[in-house]
């Protein structure tokens, strides 16, 4: 059995691609039945979650072709090692994210300068992520069939996105946010608006402006972000973005 919750947080926002949000960060389920692939697994904690909400959404059993990362940080990889060792799939990453994920090295620390609401929530989350060891490996091209797989560095050094033609649609990460988590009335409210990474873990600053451009010369129609409700008619909210894209202070 499956509770009413558990259906309820489910949306698929576009044909094959149906969000599962929590509190801090957004899972994507991108396929059909016959083939899916997980993007992203929030924090950690959220395994029998993104389990259940599987198999409320494709049918009892119901496991990916693997899991995708769009990043490693702990609020997008958090669960992945727990759902791997479930399902026994592997888990893809930027081979400039394996280093974080396998402890060979750790991100910057979060700069907390920056003033804004989502910098004072950050105080409280952790600066490591998971090791997932052997489990993850690099991209060996796109990972999802008939999307396309970008290289947009700036919040990490190798954060990605993906981007299909049919519907226009872009699995952000972090590289762009579809809710102000600068303002808290904007994140509590959620909001929807594209917007900048988030402040505290973004570390390359002008790498995450160009990426920002990159991305708005594809002119989504829909922006399924790691943080904040997915966006329709988003072109021109990412092209303007892209057009007034602020470096904080901090940078």
């Amino acid at each position: 059995m499956h509770s009413d919750a558990t259906k309820g947080c489910m949306q698929e926002i576009a044909a094959g691609v149906a969000v599962f949000p929590t509190l801090i960060a957004n899972a994507y389920f991108v396929g059909d039945a016959a083939s899916w692939v997980l993007v992203d697994a929030c924090k950690p904690g959220n395994e029998r979650g993104i389990r259940s909400a599987a198999e409320v959404h494709f049918g009892p059993g119901a496991k990916p072709r693997a899991i995708v990362l769009t990043h490693g940080h702990f609020d997008h990889a958090g669960s992945a090692g727990p759902l791997a060792d479930l399902w026994q799939v592997p888990i893809y990453c930027h081979e400039l994210e394996l280093p974080f994920l396998t402890g060979k090295k750790h991100y910057p620390p979060f700069n907390f300068s920056s003033p804004g609401f989502f910098t004072k929530l950050a105080r409280f989350f952790p600066t490591s992520t998971v090791d997932l060891g052997t489990r993850v490996r690099p991209f060996d091209g796109s990972p999802i069939g008939g999307w396309r797989m970008l290289d947009t560095p700036g919040h990490t050094p190798g954060q990605v996105a993906f981007f299909r033609e049919e519907g226009r649609v872009l699995l952000a990460g972090d590289a762009v946010t579809t809710m102000d988590l600068d303002s808290f009335f904007a994140t509590i409210t959620k909001r929807k608006q594209v917007c900048r990474p988030p402040v505290p873990a973004t570390h390359d600053w002008p790498t995450a402006r160009e990426s920002v451009r990159r991305l708005a010369t594809l002119r989504p129609s829909v922006i399924a972000a790691g943080h904040g409700a997915p966006m329709s008619d988003a072109a021109d909210g990412l092209q303007q973005l892209a057009d007034n894209f602020a470096i904080p202070a901090v940078a």
